[in-house]
Order: structure tokens, then sequence, then C-alpha cells
């Protein structure tokens, strides 16, 4: 009795697991139901084997391609849920990020405890599958009719695996686990055709040679400053249950702006990125290049591509970048972007708690901001400042204080303890998507107070989004578009991008133009230099 149940349990394993990376693929239980490829091939091979040994390696062997299927899929499942891209093996370095996103939610503890969970699963899966193959191949060798049974499993197999194509079967009976792990070697091929394109691109910068009397000539002496919203996309103006308080926001700053003598015009970028990997859009707004993977991303900022910023120093201003995320020094700041200083969360002097992701609270990053960099009138100023405070998990939140008193840390510290925890907020879709516009509300709301309290008659602000936000947020299908914005006092900076057709005020509308995020950059160069 116990012999049958343990080979039923086998059998089951069997059935069951090498199944799991096509579930996941394809997010539908029904891929449950089919004949594994890989288990058909590992028990003719015991079959056949007459060394104990040889059976041993396969037995394992197929419990390691499994398991890695079944990680693969469950990677580009989250990737494809969370990202919209599919995951690319050359893009590994991300899983550090998403590693760092899950101690900013859970905190560091729980999240290394999760790692060592799913290693200690992935790694009793494999001999749960060891075993499995082993037992059920024993039985199969000791049955005269074993031969015969696994030949015919394998004729079904090869039959159902050729009715598939011509009945365009969603989900086939004959089923592969490998296809995962095939499906990633594809998308790193793509990878790697994707980045052979970059190199010819950067190869050929027409803003290059630019020399320093053409640069920027209509923004000559003002301080001009690039603003990154976290995850603010399309989603925040036109998003039913979000777009409502998001735009009471909009409206009431753009009034005030025009209270204080500013005007302002609105369009959209599509994001080469979704739900995360800010960086990737930061990269393409700077250099005009498309790039949508970690793998396009190192090789560009470890080329000699011509940057807004390097376009900003070449012409005479001093460049700032305002990273308050970063705990550590971050070479490319100097190495690629040439920014003269960099600012982050170790210079700002904020002793406060940590808000989630954001370690400072944007409210205070553009209070020092003013009060530090603005404040330096030897040269005009070119900054990008990244605010962070809208970053998931949108919990705890920060709360807009008094001008005067957003650099006191103290302050902070009390709004924190009254705060929800990403864990509290987490158990309802409905609640992630009221703290995700809350953070957005929180980040303009701070934008604006600084644009209120600033005294510098030069300002000139773009404002923008660099992705989406996750799709608990953004819905299925969701696009890549985000909301960006200039602000100025001077009418002179709205003539020169009279052919942008931008709308005017903040709030574009859904009919606003629309340029690919690469695209701003070689614009933007155009409309305010003299080549």
């Amino acid at each position: 009795m116990r012999g049958r149940v343990s080979l039923a349990l086998a059998i089951l394993l069997l059935v069951l697991v090498p199944l799991l990376p096509g579930a996941l693929a394809d997010g539908d239980a029904a891929a449950l139901i089919g004949l594994p490829g890989e288990s058909i091939l590992v028990l003719a091979l015991l079959c056949l084997l007459p060394w104990r040994l040889a059976r041993g390696v396969v037995a394992i062997g197929f419990g390691i391609v499994v398991v890695l299927a079944i990680v693969f899929a469950a990677i580009d499942a989250g990737y494809e849920s969370v990202l919209d891209i599919p995951f690319d093996p050359l893009d590994w370095q991300q899983l550090g990020d998403a590693f760092g996103v899950l101690e900013g939610s859970i905190g560091v503890g729980a999240a290394r405890g999760v790692v060592v969970l799913l290693a200690v699963i992935a790694v009793g899966l494999v001999l749960a599958l060891s075993w499995a193959a082993l037992s059920a191949g024993a039985a199969l060798r000791r049955r005269a009719t074993g031969t015969a049974v696994i030949s015919a499993v394998t004729a079904a197999w090869i039959v159902a695996a050729m009715a598939a194509a011509p009945l365009a079967a969603r989900q086939p009976a004959a089923a592969a686990s490998v296809q995962a792990i095939s499906a990633s070697v594809s998308h790193a091929a793509d990878g790697l055709v994707a980045a052979a394109e970059l190199s010819r691109q950067i190869a050929t910068d027409p803003f290059r040679d630019t020399p320093r009397s053409e640069l920027l000539t209509s923004l000559e002496g003002k301080d001009v400053v690039f603003v990154f919203i976290e995850s603010y996309g399309r989603v925040a103006v036109e998003g039913p249950g979000v777009s409502e308080g998001v735009g009471r926001v909009l409206r009431d700053g753009e009034a005030q702006l025009r209270a204080d003598g500013y005007s302002s015009q609105s369009g959209f970028l599509t994001s080469p990125t979704f739900g995360g990997l800010s960086w990737l859009a930061h990269s393409s707004l700077h250099t005009g290049l498309w790039v949508d993977r970690q793998a396009l991303y190192s090789r560009v900022i470890r080329s000699d591509r011509f940057t807004l910023s390097d376009a900003f120093g070449r012409a005479g201003w001093r460049t700032v970048g305002v990273i308050p995320s970063n705990t550590k020094p971050w070479p490319f700041g100097t190495s690629f972007y040439h920014w003269d200083s960099m600012v982050d969360a170790n210079d700002v002097g904020y002793g406060g708690p940590r808000f989630g992701y954001a370690r400072v609270p944007d409210q205070y990053t553009l209070k020092y901001f003013d009060d530090h960099e603005l404040a330096d009138h030897a040269r005009p100023v070119m900054a990008e400042i990244d605010l962070v405070s809208s970053h998931s998990p949108w919990a705890p939140l920060p709360e807009l204080v008094p001008w005067s008193e957003a650099d006191d840390s103290a302050v902070f510290e009390r709004q924190f303890a009254r705060g929800e925890s990403a864990t509290e907020v987490w158990q309802d879709p409905d609640r992630v998507r009221r703290a995700y516009a809350q953070s957005i509300e929180y980040s303009l709301g701070a934008l604006f107070a600084f644009l209120d309290e600033c005294e510098d008659p030069d300002l000139v602000l773009v404002v923008l989004g660099d992705h989406q936000p996750a799709t608990i947020v953004s819905g299925q299908e969701a696009g890549h578009d985000v909301p960006i914005s200039i602000i100025s006092k001077d009418a002179a900076v709205f003539e020169s991008i009279e052919a942008w057709r931008w709308q005017d005020g903040m709030l574009p509308s859904p009919d606003a133009p629309v340029w690919p995020m690469s695209a701003f950059r070689d614009r933007f160069l155009d409309a305010f230099s003299a080549r």
C-alpha cells in the first residue's frame, strides 16, 4: 500500500510540476492539463540506462531543468505584470533592484527571509522531482509492460504536438517546460540585436560637435531644472479613482502659478519603461536614444553619448544631479552625465524616517535645492531632481508642511508614526490605487510649494513622469505615456517651443501631443539653440 501511494505521488509530481512554467506564462490553470515532455523523456532514459549512477545524474539534471524553467517563467510573468516587458537574462542586474524595492516594502529581514524561503523551495523541488523520476523509472523497469507503456505515452505526446499547430490550440496537450528557458534565450538574442543598433546610433550623434556658441542660446542666464516625478503616468491624469484628486491639485497649482507670474504648457512622452526601472527613462530623455533594456542602459552609460547635461555644461551652466534615493557615490554621475556636483541622501542632512522606498521626502529635497543650489548665483544652474515619494509601495506617505518647516526632520517623525504601513495598504487593490494617487498629489503639491516660495525670476522647469505605475494601478493593457510640462515666467521660452503645439496649463487633455521620450533631447536642443 505504501509503495502504491509513493508511486502515485511520484507520478503526480512528474505530471504537474513540469507544467507549472506553462501555467505561469499563460496565467491560466488550464495549462496544468497536458503531457509534460520532459517527464516522458526522463522516464524513457531511466528505463534504458543500465547504470545506477547515470540514472541518478539524469534524474537530478531533470529536476534542475524543470526548476530553472519554473524560475524563468515566474520571473518573466512578474516582469510582464509589473513592467510590461519580458525578462531578458542579460538584464539580470534588475533582480537586485527588485530586491531593494522589496526591502523598502517589507523590511530588510523579511525580504531576506523571502529569498531564503524561495531558495529552499527550489532545492526541495529539485530533490522531489529527482526522487519522483527515479521512483517511477524503477517501477517501469520492474514491469514487463514498462517499455510498452512509455512508448505509448511518447507516441501520444508526439501526436498531440503535431496536432497542436494546425488546430491552433491555445493549451496544447503536448507541453514542454523548457519553452520558458528558450523564450528567455530568445529575449537575450533580441537584446544583442538592439545593442548593435544602439552602438550605431551612438556613433552618429548629430549634436556631439555643436560648438558652445550655438548651444541653448535662448536659455542663456536661466536656471533650468528637470524634475522627474516617480511613477507619474498618464493614469494619474486620466485614470478613474486616481485622476480626480490629481487633477484638482494640478488645477489649483496652475492657478497658483498664474498668480505668481508663471505660464505652463503640457503634453505627453512615451516612456521606454513601465512600472519601474526609472533610470531607463532618465537616460532616454538625456541621450535621445530609446533605452528600454538594462543591457542597453549599461552600454549607454559607458559610452560618450552627448547628454542634455553635457549640452548645458558645454554652454556654461553649472550642472547638478539631485538623487535623494542614492546613499553611495554613483560614478556614472560624473563619468557619463558629467554633472559638476551630485547631491544624494547623505548630503541633504535629513535625519527623519524613511517613507517606504523614499529615503528623503520630496518637499525636504526641494527645500534643500532651493536653499543650497539655487542660492549659488555664480553661474546659472542646470539640474536634474529625482522626486521619489511617489515610488511604490506608496506607504507610508509624508504630508505637506509649511515651507519654513520643510527642512525640519522632526516634523516627518510625527507624520511617520501615524501613517499607514505598506502591509496594511497592499491588502486591498483599491487602497493601493488611493495611496498611489495621494503620493502623486503630495509630490505635485511639494513642487507647487517650491515654485510659490522660489524667488528666482529666471527659473525654467521641465516636469515629467518617468513611467506609469505598476499594473495594479495602471490596469491591464495600459500604455507607457507620462505627462510632461514646462514652466517659466518668460514668454520667450514658450515662443521657442511654439512648434511643439503643447497645450496650455499643467493638465494635458487625452489628445495632447505624444512623443517618444527619446525624441525630447533633439527637439529641446533644436528649440533653444542657434544651430
